[in-house]
């Protein structure tokens, strides 16, 4: 009798147990989704259109705020020498310039020589046949010069006291390059001395000289 009674409470507790239900799918986050549409909608507009207030540039980096330079205080102003000055406008006018390319290219050849020139003759047979593809430039600092060749007649510039060693080589050496800038179809520049000969053949030192974009210091 117990152990049917004991069977039967058991029948009862299992009546009494809740049958489990069937949940419902949830519903989709649409919130989400709207919220992150929202976010991303306004990015895209803060970047096509930047604030300009100081503030907002912390929030958005873009091209239309101000760099942090410009609170910075502006540097001091110092007032250039003439010849800086001239050195400036002179940069800026040829960086400014656009490239043009020469249809007849030539070497300019800058002579700084005290007087006449010992190896006149060499350079003379040197430039032969070669007409056009250079141009000779002297300075004379001491005296001036009877030539033989006639690639060096009435090819002076104006010319000053040099001492080697001193500031006066360096402001020759620009009056020769000023002098041949003035050619356009200059395109490299070769300066000399008046113990300088040439070792090669016209025509291998264009060809290397127009070949190369390096410059070359007491050596070629």
């Amino acid at each position: 009798m117990k152990a049917v009674q004991r069977w039967r409470l058991s029948m009862k507790d299992m009546q009494i147990l809740p049958v489990p239900r069937h949940r419902s799918q949830l519903k989709k986050p649409m919130w989400i989704l709207v919220l992150v549409s929202l976010v991303s909608l306004f990015l895209i507009c803060a970047y096509i259109y930047p604030p300009h207030n100081s503030a907002a540039c912390y929030v958005f980096s873009s091209k239309g705020c101000d760099s942090f330079s410009h609170w910075l205080p502006p540097t001091p102003a110092r007032e250039f020498t003439d010849d800086e000055i001239a050195s400036r406008v002179v940069i800026k006018d040829i960086l400014s310039a656009p490239p043009t390319q020469s249809k007849n290219p030539k070497i300019a050849f800058l002579f700084l020589t005290p007087g006449a020139l010992p190896f006149e003759r060499l350079w003379d047979k040197f430039f032969h046949g070669h007409e056009g593809r250079f141009s000779v430039y002297v300075h004379a600092s001491k005296d001036k010069p009877l030539h033989f060749s006639r690639y060096f007649i009435n090819r002076e510039i104006r010319s000053d006291k040099v001492v080697w060693g001193r500031i006066s080589m360096v402001d020759a050496e620009r009056r020769l390059l000023a002098n041949a800038l003035k050619d356009p179809d200059n395109q490299h520049f070769v300066l000399l001395s008046d113990s300088c000969i040439p070792l090669q053949e016209f025509d291998y030192v264009f060809n290397y000289l127009m070949d190369t974009n390096v410059s070359f210091v007491d050596c070629f």
